[in-house]
């Protein structure tokens, strides 16, 4: 039986893991390509927050490929039906001036987190910082580091642009499920942008999208869906 393990370098919150790289570790179990071609788009669940540094069993269940902890169905993940469309490029030195209006760096609910967590140090955390870049839609760059190319990494660096589009600063949200597709894997050393776009409001539910490309080209995209919570209540993986 497979299992997963989640490193404590990769959290979200304090005590659970980055949302964006669990649901890329598990879905690199469905597609775990990593040459340059194209990877069909994996749809996640989030069910529980998942935890650090404990093996988690993965196994089949009724289509989905899950990953358990005491039992517990903690990530649920299975080939998606459609991919999600990826959104328009931001200019690299836009998406840079983007940055310095990040609502994170006045307050951040979690800033430890791997993908956008101002407390964390370069070539730690991802330090993705997504400022506004027009009406609901945000922009960051990204320059990955020597060992961040590889499909969990892609998906942490997708992650949390959704949820600051939506408005994590004004209402708290944790990640209910995210599902992406990667063209190809980061590259070391190249500024990338990310792109992120709050879509629709439904109830509790925030539907967000996310696009992270380099120069020209389509590194990947996902689609997300957050659901709004009580402060008291934060234990999930967000943002991230």
């Amino acid at each position: 039986m497979a299992t997963l393990t989640i490193p404590s370098r990769f959290c979200g919150p304090p005590g659970s893991a980055n949302g964006g790289w669990s649901a890329g570790a598990l879905a690199a179990l469905l597609s775990p390509r990593t040459a340059a071609e194209a990877v069909e788009a994996v749809e996640v669940r989030l069910r529980r927050p998942p935890p650090l540094e404990r093996s988690m069993p993965v196994e089949e269940r009724d289509g989905w490929t899950v990953a358990t902890d005491e039992g517990e169905v903690v990530l649920q993940a299975r080939p998606a039906a459609t991919g999600p469309d990826p959104l328009a490029a931001v200019p690299l030195e836009e998406a840079r001036a983007a940055e310095a209006a990040y609502a994170g760096h006045r307050a951040h609910p979690f800033p430890g987190c791997f993908s956008c967590g101002t407390g964390r140090e370069p070539g730690d955390g991802l330090r993705i910082f997504p400022g506004p870049a027009g009406p609901g839609r945000v922009a960051a760059t990204w320059t990955p580091g020597p060992d961040d190319a590889t499909a969990p990494v892609a998906w942490a660096a997708l992650d949390c642009a959704g949820a600051w589009a939506a408005g994590v600063d004004e209402r708290p949200m944790v990640l209910g499920s995210m599902t992406a597709r990667l063209w190809r894997l980061p590259e070391p050393g190249a500024p990338h942008v990310v792109v992120g776009a709050h879509r629709r409001t439904d109830g509790r539910r925030q539907h967000t999208a996310t696009t992270l490309h380099v120069r020209d080209q389509l590194v990947g995209a996902s689609e997300q869906v957050w659901f709004t919570v009580d402060p008291a209540d934060f234990a999930g993986p967000a943002p991230g």
